[in-house]
């Protein structure tokens, strides 16, 4: 099969099929890329599983694979119905490959796959996290490079990000991500399923000082992160509670945490990208689910205020996993030349920066590779 991945001598623009299907949203989208980088979202369709996993407190992966299959084909077709261009309108198609619930990867992936082999349109196999990583531009024009803290269900890293494919961990979490202690303490609270946006709405008017919850990491001069001491601290007080104020109160403390630990590792990665960068190179983006909550953006925006560094993140609607981020992913690397076979593999585990995961993993290195 023979497909154009790249920009011919008259083509303005590139038009890509997003996939997302790494957890609980089966997703598309329809990007277009102009040859001067401005992006435009065409169509941007998401399937939540919320209901069917609601009873579950948490995600099941089977429960959520299944529910892939059952959707994708109808929400890809809406996505280009939406879009106007129709599947001949199409440069290439980009997938979800991980790292996820490799199951609801798998489906996506196949998906696409079938997209690129029927319609011969190359096809770019994304890593999720590149994703999250230009999920900002596609709100705004934001030049590489850029200092990145990416903070999800699944993820906190800060990373510095040079272009496409090029990043360098500065920090990872060495256990849990930010917004798995949100949705586990939210749980612990007795609130719904997804407990992270629950928690913000009861943290209102609560009094973040009530509760002495623990500080970790405080001793190391590192950038990485870890939440599981506040996520049992935090299960051990809520069972003591009797009373919605009690509940208020530590939501609000929880937040207050998590927000600072947050920013407190950013003000220290911003002093060491000072020391490589130049002034009119200090940018910062913050995306991810967690980059949703208002108190975690005013504390970063405070370490930018303070640091010298402008702000930036996806508009709200990118910053939950969606397939718009999944398609401008896709039409970076098609804009450089890079395409993936049609024998790209579903991959559980899947640092942005392999190479510093393989040599100093923040998590064990397991059967299924390195997860940093």
């Amino acid at each position: 099969m023979t497909v154009p991945t790249y920009f011919g001598p008259t083509q303005s623009a590139l038009v890509v099929l997003g996939l997302e299907t790494s957890c609980d949203e089966t997703a598309a989208s329809v990007v277009r890329r102009d040859r001067d980088g401005t992006v435009t979202v065409l169509s941007s369709v998401i399937g939540t599983q919320f209901e069917q996993h609601a009873p579950f407190g948490g995600v099941v992966p089977e429960i959520a694979a299944r529910a892939h299959v059952e959707s994708i084909d109808a929400i890809a077709a809406e996505a280009i119905r939406a879009s106007g261009v129709g599947f001949d309108g199409l440069d290439g198609v980009a997938a979800t490959a991980g790292p996820g619930l490799v199951g609801g990867v798998m489906v996506g992936l196949a998906f696409g796959k079938a997209v690129s082999l029927a319609r011969g349109v190359p096809l770019v196999a994304v890593n999720h996290l590149e994703g999250h990583a230009v999920s900002a531009r596609l709100g705004a024009d934001i030049a590489y490079p850029f200092l990145l803290l990416l903070v999800s269900g699944g993820h906190c890293q800060l990373l510095e990000v040079a272009g496409v494919g090029a990043c360098k961990r500065l920090g990872t979490t060495i256990d849990d991500a930010a917004g798995e202690a949100f949705d586990k303490i939210a749980k612990s609270l007795g609130l719904p399923y997804p407990g992270g946006p629950a928690l913000e709405k009861l943290a209102v008017g609560g009094d973040a000082s009530r509760y002495t919850l623990p500080r970790a990491l405080l001793g190391r001069k590192d950038c990485d992160f870890s939440f599981s001491g506040l996520k049992t601290a935090a299960a051990r007080i809520a069972e003591t509670l009797t009373t919605d104020d009690e509940r208020r109160d530590l939501a609000a403390g929880v937040q207050a945490a998590i927000a600072r630990q947050l920013s407190e590792r950013v003000d220290r990665a911003m002093k060491l990208y000072k020391e490589s960068h130049a002034s009119d190179d200090l940018r910062f983006v913050v995306a991810g689910g967690v980059a949703a909550n208002g108190a975690v953006r005013a504390a970063l925006l405070a370490d930018c205020e303070k640091n010298g560094f402008s702000f930036a993140a996806p508009p709200l609607a990118y910053c939950t996993d969606n397939a718009a981020m999944i398609a401008l992913a896709g039409a970076e690397r098609l804009a450089l030349g890079i395409s993936d076979d049609l024998d790209a593999v579903a991959r559980p585990r899947w640092p942005l920066d392999e190479a510093a995961a393989l040599a100093n993993p923040a998590n064990a290195y397991g059967r299924k590779g390195a997860k940093a």
